[in-house]
């Protein structure tokens, strides 16, 4: 999203590459508080139910975050996409944060390379749909990346 969000604004709604900046820009500023929002929706979950209780968590914010990709790739009003794309960033970045809230329990001996290995994927994650927004069209690519997203949240129902 965030490689993609400026180009995005610029193509579709006719913005400056000024103004299309500034907008993309709030998507990386919902990090401030919503990670952080995330990993302690994470571990209230995980006082009362355990560690299950982090993946219910992981699994929900993962869920609304494919969904409003969704309905973000099929917006039509630059208003309306600004607001679909904050709310969308706020549940991004609390899935970050939730996802973290897990790292430490996989293999404790191991926190640190478990970390690394879930940072590498979300990099990875990125120049593939990078390569997607440079083949496909924006709804193809921001449809393709819903779907991916909402798969994964499904997956995750299945960890032990």
């Amino acid at each position: 999203m965030n490689n993609a969000d400026a180009l995005y604004f610029t193509d579709k709604f006719d913005q400056s590459t000024e103004a299309a900046a500034a907008i993309a820009s709030i998507f990386g500023w919902m990090n401030l508080f919503a990670r952080g929002a995330g990993g302690y929706c994470s571990d209230k979950a995980s006082a009362k139910i355990g560690m299950r209780g982090r993946i219910i968590v992981q699994t929900v914010l993962l869920a609304v975050e494919g969904a409003l990709v969704l309905v973000f790739a099929n917006t039509g009003t630059l208003g309306g996409a600004i607001g679909v794309m904050v709310v969308f960033s706020l549940f991004v970045q609390a899935a970050e944060g939730s996802t973290y809230g897990i790292v430490p329990y996989v293999d404790p001996p191991s926190t640190g390379a478990i970390a690394g290995i879930v940072g590498a994927g979300g990099n990875t994650g990125a120049v593939c749909f990078g390569l997607g927004f440079r083949q496909l069209d924006y709804q193809q690519a921001f449809t393709l990346m819903g779907v991916v997203i909402c798969a994964s949240s499904f997956m995750s129902l299945f960890i032990c």
